[in-house]
Parts: structure tokens; C-alpha cells; sequence
């Protein structure tokens, strides 16, 4: 089990590296490491989404799940894989591509781990069709703040004996837990692709198309929008509907969608910019009703740009870091909106609020971390409020 410091990491977990950096390669070894350790412990993966989370209060220990990397098992018949905390996400794919298949996960960063995925609930454009990690995640082992092991779910896909740890973890950011192992439900290969490319004047257009597609027959993978810096949907804005199947139905669709969108580019492949995050500055992952894409889109400040699932009410924008947040907060809330730091330059990402307000919910949410972490040990003050 290698040891050392992080501070790169550590930097943006919790303000300042970790006294200890630990990487074990077994799930013995992390029940160990929980055992024999009384201070705080942040899990975390290769590091491309520790800014999802709110930097942690104290970080004694990080802990690297990277040394987690086996493939247990790959059932093709079952569609079904096996995988530790630690395999990459795009290593994973290249083996299931071998054999036709894939985990319908298509996060962008690259080098991400599963045990990342599921603790940030990482996923991309293909989240329309395929659903999320709590859609593909039918298994999970888990080692307990006190060194217990724990399992839920199995190697099928239809399982319903005992809790549903695998969504109670998703998301958690390993403030319940540290995940060692993940069982997933995988999907085949599409042998073809066909993508509409069409350009959109404003937001509220932006927002009558996605309209149309979602209420259509028509069946996409991805319906993507991009806006560039200035108004938050301008002249080089543009709407990517992708198709994913057999040859004659993603030719058949996308000749469908044209027409149904009165004009649109055909393509065998999306433009490089499709599923990408923006990056840079003060980055925020906005949720809301899909029905709202345009009124969200205004309510952003002047001067920001990214990209949103537009049928699923999912966006990711880089925005001023003077953006008011609990202005912008409060002008989204009544489509349900959030507004969630992904991502801050160093000097101001402490003073931010980094979840927004504290859902009616949060009542259970203690009780839980109570339950699963009573010392309040594991990555504290990472969740929302401050848990």
C-alpha cells in the first residue's frame, strides 16, 4: 500500500494538502486503513472530480481508490460487468468494445474512475437514453467508516433483496463509505450513429426545438445544446440531436428530424464540442425542469457559455466569478432549480457557497451520515450543509 503526499489534490479537497496520502490495492487493505486510522479520511479516485464537492473541513488521510483497478468479471451473455473502485471508466470501455459492448456512461474527463463516477453521480450527454449511474449501477461493495464491509444488489440485473446501497452512495462524495467494488448493467454497441446539427438564434428557440424533438416519435440518444460566451444563447449557439442504432433507423430519424426541425446539418459523427464541460474560472452545474431550458439559459450573467442535455434539464456553465450565485440561485428555484460549484480558482472557492440552499430533506440526510459515520470522519463538510 503506497503512501506519500497530495497536494494537488489535497489543494482542492480541503484548502491545503492532506497530512497522508494512502493507495491500497485491496478492499482488506482499505477496511484496514478505517480501522487503524482515528482521524479524518477523503476518499477519492484519480482526481478529476474533487471539485464536485464542497472542500472538506479537515482531510488527515486522502485516500486513493486507484490502486483498486481489477476487472473482477465481464458476463457478456448477462450483460453484466464486475469492476473495483479503481478501474478507469475509459479502460473499462475499450475491454467491453472488444466484446460489442459498453457501459452507457459517457462522463468526459478523461481518466475517471467508477468509484469516482458513482461517488460525484458523473454522467454526459447519453443520460437521455441510458439514465444516470443509479439507472446502470446494480451492485456495490462498500467498506464502513469502522472497517465493516458491506454489499448490496448482485449480478443481475433484477434484484431486489436487501437495501439499495448503490443509490444511497451515488453522489455521496465517500461521505457514507468508501466504494471498492461496482456491478453494472451493460448495453450493446450501436453499429451506427447519425447526428443533426442545427444552428439557434436565442435561448427561447434553443428551447422550442428541444421542445419539439422531446415530444416527438423520434427516439435520440442525445439532444445537446452549446451556447459560446456573450448572451447565454447567441448566433453561434447550436442544437446537436444524435441518433444511435442500426443503420436504416439513425438514417431514417435524423432525415425525420430535419424536417422536423425545419433545417439541420447531417453528420455520421457530433462536432468535437459535444459532451464536453466548460472549464476554467467558476464553473456550475445547473439542474432544473426541462421545460425551462430558455428561462434558465436568461437568467444567466453576461459573458457565460457551456452546454446543456436539453431534454433532461441538466447544463454545465462557466460564468463570471463575480456571478451573484444566490441572485441566480433564486431566479432558477421555481423551476426547481440548483445551482452546484464544480469548479472555482483557489482564492475565492472557500468563501463560496458551495450547494446553495438546504433541501427539506437534510433532516434525513443527517440521520443517515449519523448512521453510516458517526465520528463524522469521512470526507466532512464535503456535503451539503456542512455535513
Amino acid at each position: 500500500m503506497a503512501a506519500g503526499k497530495d497536494a494537488r489534490t489535497g489543494a482542492v479537497v480541503a484548502g491545503a494538502g492532506p497530512a497522508r496520502t494512502v493507495r491500497p490495492t485491496t478492499a482488506a487493505e482499505v477496511a484496514d486503513v478505517l480501522r487503524d486510522t482515528s482521524g479524518t479520511v477523503v476518499p477519492v479516485g484519480s482526481g478529476t472530480k474533487t471539485g464536485w464537492a464542497a472542500p472538506a473541513t479537515s482531510c488527515d488521510l486522502l485516500l486513493r481508490t486507484t490502486g483498486l483497478d481489477r476487472v473482477v468479471e465481464h458476463a457478456p451473455g448477462d450483460l453484466v460487468v464486475v469492476a473495483e473502485a479503481g478501474v478507469r471508466l475509459d479502460t473499462l470501455q475499450r475491454q467491453l468494445a472488444g466484446h460489442g459492448q459498453m457501459l452507457a456512461l459517457d462522463p468526459p474527463e478523461p481518466g475517471a474512475t467508477l468509484g469516482g463516477v458513482v461517488g460525484a453521480n458523473a454522467s454526459g450527454p447519453r443520460r437521455l437514453r441510458y439514465g444516470t449511474v443509479r439507472d446502470l449501477l446494480i451492485g456495490v461493495t462498500v467498506v464502513l467508516a469502522d472497517g465493516r464491509t458491506a454489499k448490496s444488489g448482485g449480478k443481475v440485473v433484477k434484484n431486489v433483496a436487501g437495501y439499495d446501497l448503490g443509490k444511497l452512495y451515488t453522489g455521496a462524495h465517500g461521505g457514507l463509505g468508501v466504494v471498492v467494488s461496482t456491478t453494472w448493467r451493460l448495453h450493446p454497441l450501436p453499429p451506427a450513429a447519425r447526428a443533426v446539427v442545427v444552428p439557434v438564434p436565442d435561448a427561447a428557440e434553443a428551447g422550442r426545438l428541444a421542445a419539439l424533438v422531446a415530444r416527438s416519435t423520434l427516439t435520440p440518444t442525445a439532444v445537446e445544446l452549446r451556447w459560446e460566451a456573450g448572451r447565454a444563447a447567441g448566433t453561434d449557439s447550436e442544437l446537436v440531436v444524435l441518433f444511435e442504432s442500426i443503420e436504416e433507423s439513425v438514417h431514417a430519424q435524423s432525415r425525420a428530424a430535419v424536417a422536423l426541425l425545419g433545417g439541420g446539418a447531417e453528420a455520421d459523427a457530433p462536432p468535437s464540442w459535444f459532451g464536453a464541460r466548460p472549464s476554467g474560472g467558476l464553473v456550475l452545474r445547473l439542474a432544473f425542469e426541462p421545460f425551462a431550458l430558455p428561462r434558465v439559459l436568461a437568467a444567466l450573467p453576461e459573458g457565460s457559455s457551456g452546454t446543456a442535455s436539453a431534454c433532461t434539464g441538466v447544463a454545465y456553465a462557466a460564468v463570471p466569478h463575480t456571478t451573484d450565485l444566490a441572485a441566480l440561485r433564486a431566479a432558477i428555484a421555481p423551476y426547481d432549480g440548483s445551482a452546484v460549484v464544480l469548479e472555482a480558482p483557489d482564492d475565492v472557492r472557500q468563501g463560496l457557497d458551495h450547494w446553495g440552499p438546504v433541501a427539506d430533506s437534510f433532516g434525513l440526510m443527517t440521520r443517515v451520515k449519523d448512521q453510516f459515520d458517526p465520528g463524522r470522519r469521512l470526507s466532512p463538510g464535503r456535503l451539503i450543509g456542512g455535513l
